[in-house]
């Protein structure tokens, strides 16, 4: 059973997801389909409708087939090709879902091949969203979310409970460096410091972090000084000093040239064409 605890960890994580459709085709692929160790930076999603095929994540080797739904997760090594001179017919899209910095799919360990019972309604959510991706509106951009968003549910509905209560553990612990973090941002933050708050040795600490949320935790730190930046300087009318202390910067010019930095705009030049 999960912890409340853990729940709270979920649920603030998923209050902040955030997900964004690359590219979405049906694709008849030649039997040249295929790569070797390459490391997408996106999640793929292929649903099968004909053929055989074999896909290796990481060390371990799968062959999905018609009628299962085959995920490629972010930031894993990856090779694939066809077989039997009978290559996939499939639906397929590239996208990006982050609850709050981290990769949802590769946080919570789902298993990478389901079954789908309800083919025909797959197909159809896969034929709606390729519509939609190919129309250029804002209502389009929010149809594919809705679509892509119902596609990634129908899959998480096969996760087994126990890949979840594992790693909501871990969501957990990092939920501390978060809050950490944010509530920390009107001072100077070190990688010892973050690491003391873990209980971790600071070698230890900037890998562990590295690898989850996938950038060092200094530049990590830059990231959530310029979030808050930007929500003060466009959500209250704090003078650009008070809010270069309230990000922990002690001289307004150390913050300006530092905002400017991440963002190309002066502090001044981004409330105005924001606010």
């Amino acid at each position: 059973m999960i912890r409340k605890s853990e729940q709270h960890a979920l649920s603030d994580l998923l209050q902040s997801l955030q997900l964004q459709l690359i590219i979405a085709h049906k694709t008849q692929v030649s039997m040249s389909w295929g790569e070797t160790n390459s490391t997408p930076e996106y999640n793929k999603l292929y649903y099968i409708c004909e053929g055989e095929g074999w896909i290796r994540i990481g060390n371990d080797d799968y062959y999905p087939k018609p009628g299962q739904l085959f995920l490629t997760p972010a930031h894993s090594r990856v090779s694939f090709s066809a077989l039997n001179d009978r290559p996939y017919l499939k639906y397929w899209c590239h996208f990006s879902i982050l609850a709050g910095p981290f990769d949802l799919f590769q946080w919570i360990g789902v298993p990478l091949c389901l079954n789908i019972e309800d083919s025909a309604h797959m197909t159809i959510l896969f034929e709606e969203l390729i519509g939609w991706h190919e129309q250029h509106t804002i209502v389009a951009r929010l149809r594919e979310k809705a679509l892509l968003l119902e596609i990634v549910s129908r899959f998480l509905e096969s996760v087994p409970i126990q890949v979840l209560q594992h790693r909501s553990e871990e969501m957990n612990r990092l939920n501390i460096i978060q809050q950490y973090v944010d509530s920390r941002l009107h001072t100077g933050i070190s990688i010892n410091q973050m690491a003391e708050s873990l209980h971790l040795h600071p070698n230890y600490f900037s890998a562990y972090f590295k690898k989850h949320f996938g950038i060092p935790p200094l530049k990590y730190v830059s990231r959530k000084r310029t979030d808050r930046a930007k929500q003060l300087l466009t959500s209250t009318s704090l003078s650009i000093k008070e809010i270069a202390d309230q990000t922990g910067f002690k001289e307004t010019s150390h913050f300006t040239k530092f905002f400017r930095k991440e963002t190309s705009l002066t502090p001044s030049e981004y409330r105005s064409a924001y606010s």
